[in-house]
């Protein structure tokens, strides 16, 4: 996108000035960054309660097969992604990858099995690019559109689900990654269970003539609070969860960032449908052989955040390098900084004390598990 041209708005762009959010520019939109209510207060209000957070600048994509088989569409995508989309049921939904020719990652997306067509959600920053993509590659199988009709805002937290239940009551009867259709203050949303905080949620397709209406009637629930990008960034760090162009990128492959539970079997050596993706050679080369680096958590010792960018070596005196910081902030539910970076494979183990460069100074920080919180997913 031109420095020069105008931010675009979503549909709940309105709601946002009104609700007196900072609004800064993110992936060519203008955006809420936080509310009166501070970064923290939002972070732990999501952890405690429900969050509501506007991502309706994410793409919102319909693939339907111009054969009428959801098989034939399912097909024609595992040619652009490395998992296993035809063996996706119905109302289920599954996390995905595009990948290059070099195995490395284009974008990641959600794809949905809505019975006569596939529905994906991609990012921001790369939605025309991906669209371009899919249409080059199977618009002759498929039909293909992206939406601008439509908004999506994620409800996440522990109480999702009983604000909800307010609206439609089977929302109870769906699990992690299940996608249903239902009517929210009489108006037809396409609903998912799944989101990006680590915590139990829903992610909702909204007409964008309805949403600042039904939004705005959600918020009305005493436990719902908006949240803008600053804590929705410290939700998914603490949780462990990649962002594209600082964690996964051109640059990094799905073995690396440590994304391998994400290509199932049919796809891997050895199953029904090895292979046929762009950079399987080299992704099923990782596999068998592993990768040299590898996506790490990473704990700075004190309170000070290290962030994306920080170099890291073996030695406090900056001598040996080994690695980069890719994102780092405070995370405010588990009480201590937090990172995420790729170091080479002789130092991923567990408890491994690295150093980080800041400011010209080398700060201990240690390898640390994945996630830093316990999700809470309903299985």
């Amino acid at each position: 996108m031109n420095a020069d041209s105008p931010l675009k708005q979503t549909p709940l762009h309105a709601l946002h000035v009104s609700l007196s959010a900072r609004m800064v520019p993110f992936a060519g939109y203008d955006m809420p960054v936080q509310y009166p209510t501070g970064v923290m207060k939002e972070h732990l209000h999501t952890r405690s309660a429900v969050g509501l957070f506007d991502v309706s600048h994410m793409g919102q994509v319909i693939l339907r097969p111009k054969s009428g088989r959801i098989e034939d569409a399912a097909l024609a995508l595992e040619k652009l992604v490395p998992v296993d989309v035809l063996g996706l049921a119905e109302g289920r939904q599954r996390y995905a990858l595009f990948t290059d020719n070099d195995g490395h990652i284009l974008d990641d997306l959600m794809v949905a099995n809505r019975g006569d067509h596939l529905f994906l959600v991609v990012n921001a920053s790369c939605k025309e690019a991906d669209f371009a993509h899919l249409q080059k590659h199977l618009g002759d199988t498929c039909e293909l559109t992206l939406l601008d009709d439509r908004a999506l805002i994620a409800l996440q937290g522990p109480r999702a689900e009983s604000v909800l239940a307010e609206l439609w009551a089977d929302i109870a009867t769906m699990r992690f990654m299940d996608v249903a259709e239902a009517a929210l203050h009489d108006v037809p949303c396409i609903i998912s269970r799944s989101g990006y905080t680590g915590e139990d949620g829903f992610e909702i397709s909204i007409p964008a003539a309805s949403a600042e209406d039904v939004t705005r009637r959600i918020l009305e629930h005493p436990d719902v609070m908006p949240i803008g990008l600053g804590a929705r960034d410290s939700l998914r760090l603490e949780a462990g969860l990649c962002l594209y162009g600082n964690d996964i990128d051109t640059t990094t492959t799905p073995v690396e960032a440590g994304l391998e539970w994400a290509m199932q079997k049919a796809r891997r050596a050895g199953g029904a449908r090895e292979g046929g993706f762009p950079g399987a050679h080299a992704i099923l080369g990782q596999f068998a052989e592993g990768a040299g680096r590898r996506r790490v958590g990473l704990k700075p010792e004190g309170k000070a955040p290290v962030r994306g960018g920080a170099p890291l070596f073996a030695d406090a005196e900056g001598k040996v390098p080994v690695g980069t910081v890719t994102s780092g902030g405070f995370g405010p539910s588990a009480d201590h900084p937090v990172a995420m970076g790729y170091v080479d494979k002789a130092h991923t183990a567990n408890g491994t004390k690295l150093f980080a460069e800041v400011r010209g100074k080398y700060l201990p920080i240690t390898v640390s598990a994945l996630p830093f919180v316990t999700p809470t997913y309903k299985r």
